[in-house]
């Protein structure tokens, strides 16, 4: 029921009847469900119970008052059901105004709130409708406040705003409150018309203080305000978007008409995606797929993410090369031919894969058994280049993947699509880039990749190259198998030792061992030297770069197993050559042609600086206690030297130069042997404590093959006389001084022609990789083979 502006009050009662109401008297109630009627205003009702009907035809005369109580049971469904002492206690005595009965028998009425009165606790009578004694709750407290004028005031001022922004509320209202003078009639107007919880209202009826009721009307309607605040603000951001939404409609709209008479459209896109896919040959798994995916981009808005996702992931179906192939050229003489020229020396090497392209000859373009070859090597020896140069001479395409420092297996097998922004992985994109399904494909670095939190990309890679899973290599991304089993996987890695063992045995591994000095020579004057020129733009006829320089500069600024720093040096005295002809051609007045410009061995320290390598040999060893040992890293074979030195002490051993646990044992099984050997003067080693260091003490080492560098060391100490400088050893050593096999020897052999070793010592069970060894590295150089430590001080002491 809608309560309606403030009406004027009923004429005053007589004393007499004031009197009575004072003491009490028994009224007729009226139940009431879901509303609070106040004193102070005007009210509708409509009944249809016969209970409430002939209450109202009781209270026949405007002198005839009811008593309105509201339910407090909320779940009440029918007020028949109603006991007096479901009822509030407090209530609203009315004068009832006018009444019209309806056809369906139902009756209105109005109305009028005249005071506040409280319920006895009893019932006088219950039928035909109840009665009640009553008595009169007036307000209590000053109306003239200032509290109460002050809290007057902001009553009027919050319920205004509120109307601001109620839509239930009538502006009249704000007029009505204004002109209100007296607090308890404002308090039950804005009562009776915000929409305040039945409970609440009922809370303002009750309460009798006026400074309360105020605070308590005051606090409703603040909390109604913030309400209705929020609910606009919502409203204003739900029009905003809506307004938003509609202007990306209507422009979206637009730009569909405009590719439509361009002829891009979006059945444009989705028919040259079918047109793709029917080119790319796909097989019936993928096509099924791919027809599904297509059906689903038609039904998606081109506004919605997921269009794009989905278009996306087409293409990259209908770019890959599920048919295309290139034929092989399996011409044996011809692939010779292509490795010869692109590569010097490595014969071995080149035999090897001479050997798999002629079973891929007999097999019809097929590796035996799906062979993934491995090119281990230092760096700088050509392993990248000599994969491009089997994907000539095969006649097929070449791709590249770097593995290096991936630790991610999503970066080998892609993400998954449900990830934003989410691509193929490398292997994918390589494939995708080469245009072939059958490439020769170079993953590098493979022994550098890691691992961590995100997965095991070495076991991605397992996929990979197992020819027994790589027929249907699923990337995570596509989601539809791929056939890599056509595609010819060459690895490189500069270690073995961090390839995991199940990667390792999937691979036939091919070993550079590095180059010599005279290799070094002839790469550089067939392939650096030009290369250099062309770089920097100067002709092959105004520039010399004689032997005997390069051989100068092989010897003295780079050592290494590859040549990537003598490159690096070529490319040095290249733009000096570049500078001293436009230097010449500026000092021309007469435009004559600029000097050949050629390079003695003897300017290499003017135009690069001081030599940065010597032979350290004679100046390391001319003391006793140093021996020159041979190891093999990362970057190839390496000579070391081993230092010993004696304090007076209890014969304690210390090991120092970042050693690791193998070579610290090493040497304790060296000292060992050599105190049995030297018994005679055990007092020496009793007396003496001994530390053995290994220089370069940033870089770790470990390994038993300085074992016998160690024992040598530690002899010459003990007898006061130095090693041979021309002589470099190495060997593991047992606790009775024999000397056991140990590998990479070309690669050692190859370091000691770099420092210039003309006597090298190995073990005698390694008598056969000595003969291996090319006549071109053994020149010069003598190889002891031995079998006890006892021949190495034979060969090493200067007064053997």
């Amino acid at each position: 029921m809608a309560p309606t502006s403030r009406p004027r009050r009923p004429a005053a009662a007589a004393p007499a009847k004031r009197a009575r109401r004072e003491r009490g008297e028994v009224l007729p109630v009226l139940p009431l469900k879901d509303t609070v009627v106040f004193p102070d205003s005007m009210s509708p009702l409509v009944v249809q119970r016969d209970a409430s009907v002939r209450l109202l035809e009781f209270a026949g005369n405007d002198s005839d008052r009811v008593v309105l109580a509201t339910v407090q049971r909320e779940d009440v469904d029918d007020l028949d059901d109603v006991e007096p002492d479901d009822l509030y206690r407090v209530g609203t005595e009315v004068v009832v105004h006018r009444r019209i009965a309806l056809p369906d028998g139902t009756v209105r009425a109005l109305v009028q709130g005249v005071r506040r009165v409280r319920l006895a606790e009893k019932a006088t009578k219950r039928e035909p409708f109840f009665t009640f004694r009553v008595t009169e709750l007036p307000d209590t407290g000053d109306e003239d406040a200032d509290e109460v004028r002050a809290l007057h005031g902001q009553i009027v001022s919050t319920f205004v705003e509120a109307i601001e922004h109620a839509p239930y509320l009538p502006d009249e209202l704000a007029i009505v409150a204004a002109n209100v003078e007296e607090p308890g009639e404002l308090c039950h107007l804005v009562a009776s018309t915000v929409r305040f919880a039945l409970a609440d209202r009922q809370r303002v009826l009750e309460c009798v203080d006026l400074h309360e009721r105020q605070r308590l009307v005051l606090r409703l309607l603040s909390r109604e305000l913030e309400l209705l605040e929020l609910g606009s603000k919502i409203q204003g951001e739900v029009h905003e978007e809506l307004s938003k939404s509609q202007r990306e409609y209507f422009l979206r709209k637009q730009l569909d008409q405009i590719r439509d008479e361009l002829g891009e459209g979006d059945e444009d896109v989705q028919r040259e995606l079918r047109e793709a896919l029917d080119a790319a040959g796909l097989p019936e798994v993928v096509r099924t797929q791919a027809d599904r995916e297509l059906r689903r981009l038609g039904r998606t808005p081109e506004q919605s993410a997921e269009h794009g996702v989905i278009r996306t992931w087409l293409e990259w179906i209908a770019q890959l090369p599920w048919q295309r192939s290139t034929a092989d050229s399996l011409d044996l003489v011809r692939a010779r031919e292509v490795l010869d020229r692109d590569h010097y020396g490595l014969d071995e090497v080149k035999e090897r894969i001479l050997d798999h392209l002629a079973v891929s000859q007999l097999t019809g373009g097929t590796m035996s058994g799906g062979t993934v070859l491995c090119f281990v090597g230092p760096p700088g020896v050509g392993k990248t280049s000599l994969g491009r140069s089997v994907a000539a001479a095969m006649g097929r395409e070449f791709a590249q993947v770097s593995v290096g420092g991936v630790r991610d297996e999503s970066e080998i097998r892609g993400h998954r699509r449900t990830y934003v922004g989410a691509l193929p992985g490398s292997i994918v994109r390589a494939l995708r880039d080469a245009g072939a399904n059958n490439p020769v494909f170079m993953i590098d670095e493979i022994d550098k990749m890691g691992s961590d939190w995100r997965g095991d990309p070495s076991s991605a890679m397992l996929e990979v190259l197992d020819p027994a899973q790589n027929f249907a290599f699923r990337d995570h991304y596509l989601d539809v198998p791929f056939d890599l089993s056509r595609a010819l996987f060459i690895c490189t890695a500069n270690a073995m030792d961090t390839i995991p063992a199940a990667l390792r045995d999937r691979m036939e591994v091919i070993v550079l061992e590095g180059y010599t000095e005279q290799e070094k020579l002839q790469i550089a004057r067939r392939h650096l030297v030009p290369e250099q020129l062309r770089k920097h733009g100067l002709p092959k006829s105004r520039v010399s770069i004689p032997a005997a320089t390069i051989e100068a500069l092989i010897e003295g600024w780079t050592r290494e197993a590859g040549v990537r720093e003598l490159d690096r040096r070529l490319g040095a005295l290249a733009r000096k050559a570049a500078r001293r002809i436009a230097d010449s051609r500026a000092g021309s007045s007469n435009g004559a042609r600029a000097p050949k410009v050629a390079f003695a061995a003897d300017e290499l320290e003017d135009l690069l600086g001081h030599r940065r390598f010597e032979h350290e040999g004679p100046r390391r060893t001319r003391r006793a206690g140093v021996a020159t040992g041979l190891a093999v890293t990362g970057a190839g074979g390496e000579i070391l030297f081993i230092e010993a030195a004696a304090t007076p002490g209890t014969g304690k051993l210390l090991v120092t130069g970042q050693v690791g646990k193998v070579m610290e044992e090493s040497a304790r099984a060296a000292l060992t042997w050599l105190r049995g050997y030297a018994a005679d003067d055990a007092d020496w080693f009793a007396e003496h404590d001994l530390h053995v260091h290994v220089p370069a003490g940033a870089i770790p080492k470990d390994g038993p093959s300085a074992g016998v560098a160690m024992a040598t060391a530690l002899a010459s100490l003990w007898r006061g006389v130095p090693v041979r400088d021309d002589l470099a050893m190495t060997g593991e050593v047992t606790l009775h001084g024999e000397v056991l096999p140990i590998g990479g020897v070309k690669q050692k052999v190859l370091a000691a022609q770099r420092a210039g070793i003309r006597h090298v010592v190995l073990p005698d069970r390694n008598a056969g990789d000595a003969r291996d060894i090319p006549a071109t590295l053994s020149k010069g150089i003598t190889i002891h083979l031995v079998d006890h430590v006892s021949q190495v001080l034979d060969l090493a002491l200067r007064d053997a």
